[in-house]
């Protein structure tokens, strides 16, 4: 999931500016989650550090504080060098200081055109969206499921396991902030993952990389989150094997 962040010194348009994104997210139904509104941009750095996301950044560039927009731009690309920024400022003179500083901003949106202010903003959040899920982006490798009319998009150092529901054909995906059921099989999931993902049960397709111990003894697996699952006995030998081969 990415996430999105606004920092704005003006209250009064901090507040407008985050009702256009999460109506935009809203609305189109994306995958998504309006994390931060501040007018502190230290706030937003520590922020940023605790979540370890790939972000979406919508950033005045005069936040009347000792950093300005495009500093704290730059500060953000050190734990979020991936991420998308987005300009809203009233300073068009700024924009070609974008360059300066090498920052590859998503856009640069003028705050005098109301109307054309949502335009963009809704724009860039669709193509932010938009790269974020490609296949073909980099930012990793993804898992894409769906669930009823919504598509979500997941990195794969975010995936725990995938456990077989107690609901017919339906599969639980347990991420490390969060869960989801989906329709599918456990074999044909497999069958799409990559190496690091080791069948460890019948029930159960584990991420072995966010794995934090093994509890032969009791036949557990327990992960980072201290989540567990199950390992049957025959497969111990085969996830001894892979540890082995790293």
């Amino acid at each position: 999931m990415m996430k999105v962040y606004l920092c704005e010194d003006n209250s009064e348009q901090k507040l407008h500016l985050q009702k256009i994104i999460e109506n935009v997210i809203l609305m189109e139904n994306l995958d998504m989650e309006f994390s931060l509104a501040t007018e502190n941009p230290y706030i937003l750095i520590d922020q940023i550090k605790a979540d370890h996301s790939v972000g979406l950044y919508f950033l005045d560039i005069d936040l009347k504080t000792d950093m300005t927009g495009l500093e704290l731009a730059r500060e953000l690309r050190k734990y979020d060098p991936r991420g998308f920024i987005v300009f809203v400022t009233t300073h068009s003179e700024m924009s070609y200081m974008t360059f300066m500083y090498k920052l590859e901003a998503l856009d640069f949106i003028i705050k005098d055109d109301p109307e054309a202010l949502g335009r963009r903003i809704s724009e860039c959040i669709l193509k932010a969206n938009e790269r974020f899920s490609s296949k073909n982006n980099k930012t990793g490798n993804i898992y894409t499921i769906t669930v009823g009319d919504k598509v979500y998009t997941i990195g794969y150092d975010e995936i725990l396991f995938f456990e077989t529901s107690t609901n017919a054909h339906k599969i639980l995906l347990h991420c490390k902030t969060r869960q989801l059921e989906f329709s599918g099989k456990i074999k044909d999931i497999e069958n799409a993952l990559d190496n690091r993902f080791f069948r460890c049960h019948k029930s159960f397709l584990v991420n072995t990389d966010n794995i934090k111990e093994i509890d032969i003894g009791n036949n557990i697996i327990r992960m980072v989150t201290d989540d567990e699952c199950l390992l049957s006995f025959r497969k111990i030998r085969g996830l001894k094997d892979r540890f082995n081969c790293r």
